[in-house]
């Protein structure tokens, strides 16, 4: 027996034997930006599919995103599904013939600002589906704190992306002061970075945070937009030691650091020198689920993870203080806030909101978006006029290059309406 069981396995092994090898296909694999307690519930979730096909998946979850994934392309090895939160980056991949189109019932759930369509070959085509949102133009302070003479905190440390935090303050104070149609020309490389609005942008936030030198300004170019870890985690940049402030311009996804009921959000409008008109304008931004595999399979994950099953799954998997944030658009679920400051801001994302612009700096080509990075954080260190109109010149030589390269591409366009109404 133990010798016919030995010549079985070796025509196995040589594919002599009918039915030795196994059918099962290979795990469909989602890369994505997820990790800690945000990735063990999108994870979680993601096994939990009941889609009737047996197929298994294999979430690999990165914080360098960008860098895992344009290595996976090189080597022709890309994962079946990614999830990115930049619509520069979809775009390039789309413009490279590396992303599929969504299948109809996908597409028709890909909503603005998140997912605009793109025109390739003459063709309206949609190429992402937000799973989650995000809600930014918030400011974050103690309960009791006045509002009326702000100081505020600024970490602007995060990793090979450091600088983003500053990108959105200028964005936010451009939105408001120059409005949803000047932001759109600006954010779509439509509009010059020397514009005297994008000036106004910059000057602005320097004399909101005036005052700073020395050991303050390094301490906020080398601390995390998270703060300082404590033992229990990031604390915040409210609570992180050395930092006397009382007010933090920073997204919706900040709450899980601040999960007690000390804390206070509100809208970021009336702090930025904006004009009335535009207050209940918003910058948001989006995890988007993109697919790069020919496997049928790929369109059915993704279909499935932006139903409103698969999201009531994952906002099931998750902690309250890292639950996903989703619109009120139609085909979505109904969701139940989980404390004051969720419920906050589902009002003023889905009740209050007239327009939502998506975030500027993700929707910059990523040449451009990362020179933005940069710029802000010398800028951050030397606010000097003479510096800040050098950084505006390196930025749009920048973008001119990158609208020269890509004006070799004439049958493919850049979505250029970013900015809509919520529910689009």
């Amino acid at each position: 027996m133990t010798r016919l069981l030995r010549v079985l396995l070796a025509a196995c092994l040589l594919a002599l034997v009918p039915g030795c090898t196994s059918d099962e296909p290979d795990p469909l694999v989602v890369l994505g930006p997820w990790t800690g307690q945000e990735g063990v519930a999108f994870e979680a979730a993601l096994q939990r599919l009941d889609d009737g096909t047996g197929r298994t998946y294999t979430y690999e979850g990165t914080r360098s995103l960008r860098e895992t994934l344009v290595s996976q392309l090189e080597a022709d090895t890309p994962p079946d599904v990614a999830v990115l939160n930049s619509i520069g980056e979809l775009t390039e991949y789309a413009r490279r013939d590396k992303l599929r189109p969504l299948a109809e019932e996908t597409a028709e759930r890909a909503y603005p600002p998140w997912a605009p369509t793109l025109l390739v070959d003459g063709r309206r085509r949609t190429y992402w589906v937000p799973l989650k949102v995000d809600l930014k133009s918030l400011v974050w302070s103690k309960e009791g704190t006045p509002s009326d003479d702000p100081t505020w905190c600024v970490g602007l440390a995060s990793q090979a992306t450091s600088g983003w935090p500053g990108t959105d303050w200028v964005e936010d104070i451009l939105l408001h002061q120059a409005g949803p149609d000047r932001y759109e020309e600006w954010a779509t490389s439509r509009l010059s970075w020397r514009d005297p609005d994008v000036v106004r942008a910059w000057t602005t936030w320097a004399e909101l945070l005036a005052g700073r030198s020395g050991a303050p300004v390094e301490r906020s170019l080398t601390t995390s937009y998270e703060g300082t870890s404590g033992p229990a985690g990031p604390r915040g940049l409210l609570d992180s030691p050395g930092f006397t402030c009382t007010h933090e311009h920073q997204s919706a996804f900040i709450r899980y650091v601040y999960a007690g009921d000390d804390i206070r959000v509100e809208p970021s409008a009336r702090f930025l020198d904006g004009r009335a008109e535009y207050r209940d304008a918003f910058e948001v931004a989006g995890d988007m689920a993109a697919v790069f595999s020919d496997d049928p399979a790929a369109q059915e994950l993704v279909e499935r993870l932006s139903s409103p099953a698969g999201r009531q799954r994952w906002r099931a998997e998750a902690d309250p203080a890292v639950r996903p944030l989703f619109p009120n658009t139609t085909g979505l679920p109904s969701t139940d806030p989980a404390n004051v400051t969720e419920q906050e801001i589902d009002i003023l994302l889905n009740s209050r909101a007239e327009t939502l612009c998506f975030d500027a700096s993700d929707v910059m080509p990523p040449e451009l978006r990362d020179a933005f990075h940069r710029a802000v954080l010398e800028f951050f260190r030397d606010p000097a006029k003479k510096h800040l109109a050098s950084l505006l010149q390196q930025l749009e030589t920048v973008r001119v290059q990158v609208d020269e390269e890509s004006a070799d591409t004439p049958s493919f366009r850049p979505p250029e309406n970013i900015c809509a109404n919520p529910g689009g």
